[in-house]
């Protein structure tokens, strides 16, 4: 009997096919308004010391619609080869990148979806666009997704409704822009305020002290989008 047992596992382990580590889950990085992929590189650089397969994408934030954008931008870091397999794809945004992703995903929710950290996203719109959207000089630098970012309950932004994914928020209370900030009610990091922020359905949300232009650089900032990745929480063990 023993020596029947020995055939039959030599056997299997021959012609039996060897299952293969699973793949690593991927990131999808989104810069902000008038910013570059390159202001998220260091973030980059750190999620892949964690392991993840990350995907920084570029797209050109003053030359078209949120919407325009929503498909160019995830539509193209979606069909990135470096995320083929992988069994989740998060995405951590700066800014107006997190309204990009809740555009795009406001009417689908796909299995392969997993967290989102947002970096100062304009939820809720931002006072400067009430005060200064009119501005030639505006226009020219924000371009039309800059000029969707107001508070009005009929602007863009604040026509998406509810995430319908595991969404965690980073606030910044720090601000670097004295007359930005005259403009905006309350706590802000210069661009949007705080409460501004927030959006209907996240999990989690934190304020931290830095200033919006360096959200997806501080340390702290970092630190807790890794844990929420991981975790599914800001909060340490």
């Amino acid at each position: 009997m023993r020596h029947l047992f020995v055939i039959l596992t030599s056997w299997f382990a021959l012609h039996l096919p060897v299952c293969a580590a699973e793949k690593p889950e991927g990131v999808v990085l989104l810069h902000g308004l008038f910013r570059t992929s390159g202001s998220m590189d260091q973030l980059a650089g750190e999620l892949s010391k964690e392991g993840f397969i990350v995907v920084n994408q570029s797209y050109p934030s003053r030359s078209a619609t949120i919407e325009e954008l929503s498909e160019l931008a995830i539509g193209e870091a979606l069909k990135n080869p470096k995320l083929e397999g992988c069994p989740k794809i998060h995405f951590v945004t700066h800014s107006l990148g997190g309204i990009l992703v809740r555009y795009y995903f406001k009417d689908k929710q796909p299995e392969q979806l997993g967290r989102v950290v947002m970096l100062g996203p304009p939820n809720g719109g931002s006072e400067v666009t009430d005060k200064i959207g009119h501005w030639k000089l505006y226009k020219k630098i924000n371009g039309s997704a800059g000029n969707e970012l107001g508070t009005d309950p009929n602007s863009t932004v604040n026509q998406l409704g509810k995430v319908n994914f595991e969404c965690g928020i980073i606030a910044g209370d720090r601000s670097i822009n004295g007359i930005n900030s005259q403009m905006i009610k309350g706590k802000d990091d210069g661009k949007v305020s705080v409460e501004n922020t927030k959006v209907e359905g996240m999990k989690e949300h934190i304020t931290i002290h830095a200033t919006h232009p360096y959200l997806m650089k501080n340390k702290h900032a970092i630190a807790h989008t890794i844990r929420f990745l991981k975790q599914g929480t800001f909060a340490r063990d």
